[in-house]
Formats: structure tokens, C-alpha cells, sequence
């Protein structure tokens, strides 16, 4: 499990990326890259890393259920998530 800093600067990133978002947009639409040099960087959505909302585990998670594949697959054994199960041939 990660650390709860590494978490919690990953969630500090999140909000400065929605916060700056349209004032990113609009200075890359007018072309104006000293402007945008000077945002904070962690407002670039470059630096967010996609990590498990239950674990907060960064590496194989999957999108489209924001969870790293040992709690999907736990979870999916569990009968947790509707529409999904373990398949077999």
C-alpha cells in the first residue's frame, strides 16, 4: 500500500490540474508558452498518476474501475462488482 504523503500529493495534484485547467487551455489556444511556464507544475496533467482508490497502489490499475487489479480481482470473486466474474472455457 502506498504511503498516505504519496496519496495525499497525488490528490494536491488532482485539484491544482481541475483548478488550472481552463486557464491551461486558453493559454495554449493563444499560443502564449511563457504564460503557461509560469502555472505551478503540478497543475500539468502529466504529473497525476492513476492509482487504486482503495489501496492507492500506482502501478496495474485499471481505468475503467479506478482499482489495481489485486482488489478488482478480489473484489470480482466477491460478487462486489455488478456484471463482472471470473471467466472459465
Amino acid at each position: 500500500m502506498a504511503t498516505d504523503a504519496v496519496i495525499a500529493r497525488n490528490r494536491k495534484r488532482q485539484r491544482l490540474v481541475a483548478k488550472y485547467a481552463a486557464k491551461r487551455e486558453a493559454l495554449k489556444k493563444a499560443g502564449d508558452y511563457e504564460s503557461l511556464q509560469k502555472l505551478p507544475r503540478n497543475s500539468n496533467p502529466v504529473r497525476v498518476r492513476n492509482r487504486c482508490s482503495m489501496t492507492g497502489r500506482g502501478r496495474g490499475v485499471y481505468r475503467h474501475f479506478m482499482l489495481c487489479r489485486n482488489m478488482l480481482r478480489q473484489l470480482a470473486l466477491e460478487g462486489k462488482i455488478p456484471g463482472l466474474r471470473k471467466s472459465s472455457w
